[in-house]
């Protein structure tokens, strides 16, 4: 069992699409769901397509395409049938651990979803573990809701999976990328502005992504050569996406005095003690130590060193002042 957090936009979801590619690769069989209202069944669903395309199936079972590593048809089954999910499961990997091979479950964005059924979820992986059975569970979420998990009844158990915690990548290595990616295209841009493309990404992935992304088709319009502007515009561009898409997505769904510790954080050019803080809503330590707990689980701000926070969002300070 895995767990993968960080904050919105990290990579999180990349990184569940590279399991599933290795799990592929190994002859693994796949079942990859968004941790929607429901999703529990379509796991169960899921299982119940695999059992019918890797056992005997039922008579009315129709394939109409096959892979080369044998888990990936394409399957017309009858209506849906109820089934039970953990039995289904049972028969599955035994069948899977008979061929020499097991099951892997990646479920994304777990913060979005009632932890009900991501605590079962665990729980019955668990059994199948203890029994032996060839299963892997992958979750990736912000960090609030691994909290959250590791407070529901199967805590013994989902504290013994692994953690990865998604961080920025250093501007240096964003640097080297850029400049050998320009290089292997035919683009021309010299070394400093090439380290200011880095530099504005913060070593944010999705920065990463979009920077480059935008600065391919500026170059693209100006005969593959970058200059100021054209490495100007290309960064507000990236910028406006990540705004977009992931700024405004992460401030959805806080509280009004969530959002004024955040105003009150981005009234400072750096990180923010707590005391400036306090001193800026005129409330206590403790209710500020609460706040702030709850934006660090949210995986809005970061801790930057004894007593102090800021923002782990890029672009996020800067949208708040405006």
């Amino acid at each position: 069992m895995t767990i993968i957090t960080g904050s919105s936009g990290i990579g999180k979801t990349v990184m569940l699409s590279e399991a599933e590619g290795i799990a592929r690769n190994h002859g693994w069989a796949v079942i990859s769901r968004t941790a929607t209202p429901g999703f529990l069944s379509g796991v169960g669903d899921d299982m119940l397509r695999l059992l019918d395309e890797l056992g005997d199936g039922p008579p009315s079972r129709k394939i109409t395409a096959f892979s080369a590593a044998g888990f990936g048809p394409t399957t017309q089954l009858p209506p849906e049938r109820s089934v039970d999910w953990r039995r289904a499961g049972n028969e599955l990997l035994r069948l899977l651990d008979a061929k020499g091979t097991g099951l892997v479950i990646t479920i994304d964005e777990i913060h979005a979803v009632d932890r009900t059924e991501i605590a079962q979820l665990a729980a019955d992986a668990q059994h199948f573990i203890r029994d032996g059975l060839p299963i892997g569970l992958i979750f990736a979420g912000l960090p609030s809701a691994v909290s959250d998990l590791l407070n529901e009844g199967v805590a013994t158990f989902l504290r013994r999976a692994d953690r990865i915690n998604l961080h920025e990548a250093a501007i240096a290595e964003v640097t080297a990328s850029y400049g050998e990616l320009f290089s292997q295209g035919d683009i021309s841009i010299s070394p400093d502005l090439i380290n200011q493309a880095a530099e504005a990404t913060e070593g944010y992935p999705f920065l990463i992504q979009l920077v480059g992304y935008y600065l391919w088709l500026e170059a693209d319009k100006a005969g593959w050569t970058l200059g100021e502007t054209s490495v100007q515009r290309g960064i507000a561009a990236a910028q406006r996406r990540n705004t977009f898409v992931v700024v405004e997505s992460a401030l959805s769904d806080i509280s009004d005095r969530d959002r004024e510790f955040l105003d009150a954080m981005a009234a400072q050019d750096g990180p923010s003690a707590a005391g400036q803080i306090g001193a800026i809503l005129k409330a206590k330590p403790n209710v500020i130590s609460k706040y702030r707990n709850r934006l660090i689980a949210a995986g809005l701000i970061e801790s930057a060193g004894y007593g102090k926070v800021d923002f782990a969002i890029p672009g996020l300070r800067q949208y708040l002042r405006q």
